[in-house]
């Protein structure tokens, strides 16, 4: 069985830095791209980046573009956010999550089929 690992999450203050890693354990799997969703208390889960696994194109939510980075690492078969400038906004679960089947939209949480666990990070301000 498949799983997704996030890690990397924490405490921060404001206009620091955190990275996250999603890695992927346990059969190989196909995937046709990978997110990062977060979700805030009270709020509903948000979009904030995805990445198309083979050809590396990446998409942003406004609000983090420019601040935020993802990327992909073949061999470790692990996925990265780079959250740059964070802002106390920013604090949330974050959830990994990968697509298995082509299509366009990647912004929307239930076209993606395989979800990690989560992990906490908090902007202090």
């Amino acid at each position: 069985q498949v799983q997704l690992v996030e890690s990397g999450g924490g405490l921060v203050q404001a206009g620091g830095s955190l990275r996250l890693s999603c890695a992927a354990s346990g059969r190989t799997f196909s995937r046709y791209a990978m997110g990062w969703f977060r979700q805030a208390p009270g709020k509903e889960r948000e979009f904030v980046a995805a990445i198309i696994w083979s050809g590396g194109s990446t998409y942003y939510a406004d609000s983090v573009k420019g601040r935020f980075t993802i990327s992909r690492d073949y061999a470790k078969n692990t996925v990265y956010l780079q959250m740059n400038s964070l802002k106390p906004e920013d604090t949330a679960v974050y959830y990994c999550a990968a697509r298995s089947f082509p299509g366009l939209v990647v912004r929307t949480a239930s076209v993606y089929d395989l979800w990690g666990q989560g992990t906490q990070v908090t902007v202090s301000s």
